[in-house]
Formats: structure tokens, sequence, C-alpha cells
């Protein structure tokens, strides 16, 4: 029974001593004794109760002052607690400190807080980014198309990475500045003889304004001679003016066919309205007859001139 209740007790105590050691982290607070970093054994137990990592903070105050920087462990706390990242901050501190780039504490937490990679911001300060463009196809005066890939090299202006444009607006704005010069230009071989035309042109546009990048160097990485844009535009237009001298056509000559039917009805209802009349001579000549009007004589001389006719009709169509 003794052994199992001094076993308890032992438990308990290593218990209690490990519950100790996480609350009252000895060890970092030593480990700021031996960097001479001000960091009492009280702020480290606070830290824990306020669920911020002291080892973070400890670090990062630690490499700071062997950087020979003067950081603030309440300001950095307070960072760590607005969801910034605390090291990359103190590295880019030290970076910026190092490389003679003016950045400071308040600058570089904001930037932080605002979604950029400040550290990666400085790195890209001091060593320059190369972007390489998509293919942008252009047309010159001439209606040659030519593709044009470009290399611009970039690097990160600390003062407009907050509410700076990305590296998505630097590459639509080059696109267009290429666009503009190509377009520009009279013919697509003097685009070719001078390639240095364009970067000349993007860079006078300064295409870097309100991006949180500066723009160093536009460089034409390629270029390739497309379609004969213009030789294409004047065939579709040439096959447009057919198409609608077609259909033109096509409605006169439809013109013509009902204009056309039109007259073969109306001969037809001529011609039945003679047959009509015709058919009213026999009874005509009767009724005249009958009032003494009309003779003998006069009848068989009508009859000898349609006889004549009938004969002449027939000689002229045996003739043809």
């Amino acid at each position: 029974m003794g052994l199992t209740a001094t076993t308890i007790i032992v438990i308990l105590c290593i218990v209690l001593l490990m519950v100790f050691l996480y609350l009252v982290p000895v060890s970092l607070w030593f480990q700021c004794v031996l960097n001479g970093v001000k960091i009492s054994l009280v702020q480290l137990m606070f830290m824990r109760w306020r669920k911020i990592p002291p080892a973070i903070i400890v670090n990062a105050m630690i490499n700071s002052k062997k950087a020979g920087l003067d950081l603030n462990s309440n300001a950095l706390e307070a960072h760590y607690q607005a969801g910034g990242h605390v090291q990359r901050v103190v590295n880019a501190l030290i970076s910026a400190d190092k490389a003679n780039i003016s950045l400071d504490f308040k600058a570089a937490t904001a930037i932080d807080l605002a979604g950029r990679d400040v550290f990666e911001a400085v790195q890209m300060s001091v060593n320059p980014r190369v972007i390489d463009t998509p293919s942008v196809a252009a047309v010159a005066r001439n209606g040659i198309q030519l593709i044009v890939k470009a290399r611009v090299t970039v690097r990160a202006n600390i003062s407009q990475l907050v509410g700076g444009a990305g590296e998505e607006t630097i590459l639509a704005r080059v696109g267009e500045g290429i666009v503009t010069s190509i377009g520009s230009a009279e013919s697509h071989a003097y685009v070719l003889e001078n390639p240095d035309s364009i970067s000349k042109l993007v860079l006078s546009k300064g295409l870097d304004t309100g991006t949180a990048f500066e723009i160093l160097s536009i460089d034409i990485a390629d270029i390739d001679v497309g379609k004969n844009i213009g030789a294409e535009l004047q065939m579709d237009q040439a096959n447009a003016d057919k198409n609608i001298a077609q259909a033109k056509a096509e409605e006169r000559r439809s013109m013509a066919i009902a204009a056309e039917q039109e007259m073969k009805a109306k001969a037809q209802e001529m011609r039945a309205k003679v047959i009509e009349a015709e058919a009213e001579i026999p009874m005509a000549m009767a009724e005249a007859f009958r009032k003494g009007n009309l003779g003998i004589m006069d009848y068989y001389k009508m009859k000898n001139i349609q006889a004549d006719t009938d004969m002449r009709e027939t000689i002229s169509k045996s003739q043809n």
C-alpha cells in the first residue's frame, strides 16, 4: 500500500512539473537571458495564457537582437494576434536593413497583413525577378501579324506593396503596349529590324504606375511572323461583296420571272376575252342578218378576207 501511494505521489509530482514547465517556459527565459533579450518570465507565462507561442516571439526577438534591430515584444505579440507572420516580418526587416532598404516595422506588418509576402518582396528588391509574358499577337499597318514574347524585369516597390496591383496588371499593360507599338509601325519589316522600338515605346508609357513593382527593362525574347491579316480581310470582303452581288442578281432574276409570269397571265386573260368575244360573233352576225344590217355579199366578202388571212399565216409559218 505504501509503494502505491509513493508511486502516485511521484506521478503527481511529474505531472505538476510538466505543467509548471509548460506554463513557465524556463528554458526560453534562459535563452533570453543569454542573448540579452529583455523578456521576463512573467511575460512568457502571460503569452501562454494569451495563446501566443512564446518560442515564436523569443526566436524573433533573438534574431532581431543579433541583427542589431530593436523590436518590442508587445508589438510582435500584437502582430501575431492580428494573424500576421512574425518570423517572416522579422526576416524581412533584417534583410532590408542589410540591403540598406528603407523599411520600418509598421510598414512591414502592414504589408504582411495585406496578404503579401514581405520577406519575398524585400528579396525581390535586392534580386529583381524576370517575368515571361505570354505570346502577344499584333498587326502592323501593312496587315502582317507578328507574334511577340517579352521578358519583363521587375523589382518590388516597397512603398506600393499595400494597395498596388500585381503581376497580372504588369503583364496586361505590357501586352497592351506591345500591341500599340506594332500597330503604329508602317510595316512588320521595320519591327523585325528594330525590336528595341517596342521596348522603348512600352517603357515610355509608365506601365508600373500604381503597381507593386518597378519595371527595370522590357526585352523582346522572340518575334514570329504570323498570318497576312490584311489579305485575309480583303478576301473576306471580296467574298462578302460576291455574295451580295449574287443575292441581288437572284433578286432581279426572281423579279423578272415574276414579271414574265404576270405578263403570261395577262396574255392568257386577254386571249380568254378574245375567245369569248369570238364566240359572240356568230350570234352578232345572226342578229345582224335578222335586222337587215348585214347582207349576203358582205358575209362572203368577210369570209374571203378571213381565208386570205389564214392563207398568209400558213405561208409565213411554212417559210419560217
